[in-house]
């Protein structure tokens, strides 16, 4: 890669998963500038304003509390933005500072769902991992689930309604889902990181977990547990011929894997530092190991993913049955502790993430977005007519 090139790293955002994007970011930029890139934090705050800056690509500004408001924000010049993003701030001698390729480390909505997917394709800039189609699908736990069912792969049943059909018709909903079988999990359909998830034995507990879903996000999943679960993650890496990671497996006690799991006990299993949560390879056999190796490549190439991508199942030991669950388009820290365990080193695993976005861009520069017509010549000569 061109060393001239500037990457910008974007975290933060107007999500729930705000803070576990700060960490993300936070490490990326850091292992980037191991490698002597030339790199620029860009972080986005909860309201939607942008800042940039040395001094935001250390997590101690926000461990410490650092001031906003003592830095100046800057703006997007979509005007300028053209096969680079320009950001300035405001005034005659205001900063400008040009990106050559994004890497985003959002997690959530506004970000990790196809929005700044979408900025980055309008600005025509290379970025790494999925694209707007692929973030978008996956975001959304029910989108997620109706793709798999389409394509005959093995999912948990479930029952998928919106805040406003339950405020409507809460009766009817409730009778569906108990045609399930409990217990059953309820889930933000497009929240990750275990926020606002909950677990249901029974009716009461159920329309309370579903309550508290609702105070997420407007479309809520409701899906049978897995009995005698074992909690397996594929990591898969590349464009059109992926790899993937060895098989982990996630350990827990309680009734599901919290959020205190994924990011706070022990430094947090899904930043690879709770080594006791986590079980690398997973205890599977081979048979069925490269089976999900295999499900979670289909899987990835199936929805169209490029860069990076977790794939999650839920294995019922006692059946040996192995059911696809979600999938991450943009995972904590980049999973990089699995891709460790895989032998790709974090530096490895940057360079590899730079170069795929690269091609993924030269191979889509070759793509003719223009197509001559006369539609417009003969526009005149149209009769168009308003029906009464």
């Amino acid at each position: 890669m061109n060393k001239q090139q500037t990457i910008g790293v974007f975290f933060g955002s107007r999500s729930p998963e705000h803070d576990v994007s700060i960490i993300t970011g936070e490490f990326i930029i850091s292992g980037l500038k191991k490698l002597n890139y030339d790199v620029v934090p860009i972080y986005l705050d909860k309201q939607g304003k942008w800042f940039l800056g040395e001094e935001l690509g250390k997590l101690s500004f926000f461990k410490d509390g650092g001031d906003l408001k003592k830095l100046k924000p800057y703006y997007l010049d979509l005007e300028k933005s053209i096969g680079k993003m320009v950001f300035k701030q405001k005034g005659i001698m205001g900063k400008e500072i040009i990106i050559d390729l994004a890497f985003p480390a959002f997690h959530g909505q506004n970000g990790e769902d196809g929005t700044i997917q979408g900025l980055f394709e309008l600005c025509n800039i290379s970025y790494v991992g999925c694209d707007v189609a692929s973030s978008a699908v996956t975001i959304d736990k029910v989108l997620t689930k109706e793709f798999y069912a389409a394509h005959n792969i093995k999912t948990t049943k479930f029952v998928s309604f919106s805040a406003h059909d339950f405020k409507n018709e809460k009766e009817r909903i409730i009778q569906k889902i108990e045609a399930l079988k409990y217990p059953l999990f309820i889930k933000p359909a497009r929240l990750g990181s275990s926020i606002g998830i909950g677990k249901a034995k029974d009716k009461q507990e159920l329309e309370q977990a579903i309550e508290v879903a609702l105070h997420y996000e407007n479309k809520i999943l409701v899906e049978e547990g897995v009995e005698d679960l074992a909690d397996v993650t594929c990591a898969v890496l590349g464009n059109e011929n992926p790899r993937a990671s060895v098989l982990q497996e996630s350990l827990f006690n309680a009734e599901l894997f919290s959020y205190e799991d994924k990011y706070l006990d022990d430094g947090g299993a899904q930043l690879g530092n709770a080594e006791d949560k986590l079980k690398i390879p997973a205890r599977l056999d081979d048979e069925i190991t490269k089976k999900t190796q295999e499900l979670a490549i289909k899987i990835f190439k199936l929805l169209g993913c490029s860069g990076t991508a977790r794939v999650d199942f839920l294995y019922n030991k006692k059946e040996n049955l192995m059911y696809a669950n979600e999938v991450n388009t943009l995972p904590g820290t980049l999973y990089h502790h699995l891709w460790q365990k895989s032998g790709v080193k974090f530096e490895e695993l940057l360079k590899e993430l730079i170069e795929l976005a690269q091609d993924k861009y030269a191979d889509k520069q070759k793509l003719t977005s223009s197509f001559e017509s006369v539609i417009l010549k003969q526009a005149n000569s149209m009769k168009l007519r308003q029906k009464d």
